[in-house]
């Protein structure tokens, strides 16, 4: 129990940085929008996520929508630049990998914690355990930077005319998703570190010939 403490230490983290993956993946301010024309969008700011783009308007433009209109994406739209597509794979991948880290963390521990004779698989299930958060790291960290230098370049999007938004915007800026996928990284690097640290004490057995 005594050498364990930092892979405790790495469950904890990797459960919040797994929870923040799935918030990063969900959260639609990926960029964030300003438009000159606000006909249509009333506020002047769009967001765009990787599963829909959304708006406030003062227009009935679709049915059931009167203030904020949301578009979801679909597999079949060409429009969708690589990094959002990238993003919708490597989240859900990095989902399931940071499920399984927490997984074998816990496996782990609890042949620690509670005394259970497989002793042989402590370390190996917190070296996997390891590799999966820091998978998952770089699985969130390719699509929050490759996000990022699209808005820092201000790159467009060539919607189609029902999503009612223009392809350019005035400016834009990276929303909430943005920091959040930053901190889950960190997080889960962090974790993965912590987990392929371990060590299993040696026996203070002396042998004797």
């Amino acid at each position: 129990v005594s050498t364990s403490h930092l892979q405790l230490a790495a469950f904890a983290l990797g459960t919040v940085g797994w929870i923040l993956c799935t918030v990063t993946m969900g959260i639609v301010e990926w960029r964030v929008w300003h438009v000159d024309n606000t006909t249509i969008i009333s506020s002047g700011i769009a967001w765009v996520g990787i599963w829909k783009v959304c708006f406030i308007s003062y227009l009935h433009v679709s049915p059931g929508y009167r203030e904020q209109f949301c578009h979801k994406f679909s597999g079949y739209d060409s429009f969708i630049p690589h990094e959002i597509y990238a993003a919708q794979g490597l989240l859900l991948i990095a989902m399931f990998m940071g499920l399984l880290g927490l997984a074998a963390t816990i496996f782990a521990l609890r042949n620690v914690y509670m005394g259970v004779t497989h002793k042989a698989l402590i370390a190996p299930f917190f070296l996997l355990g390891g590799f999966f958060y820091i998978f998952a790291a770089l699985c969130v960290l390719i699509p929050v930077s490759w996000n990022f230098y699209s808005v820092a370049h201000n790159q467009s999007i060539a919607f189609p005319p029902s999503y009612y938004m223009p392809s350019s915007p005035a400016t834009q800026e990276a929303g909430a998703a943005i920091p959040v996928g930053i901190v889950a990284v960190i997080l889960l690097l962090i974790s993965g570190t912590f987990s392929l640290s371990y060590r299993f004490p040696m026996s203070a057995t002396t042998i004797t010939k």
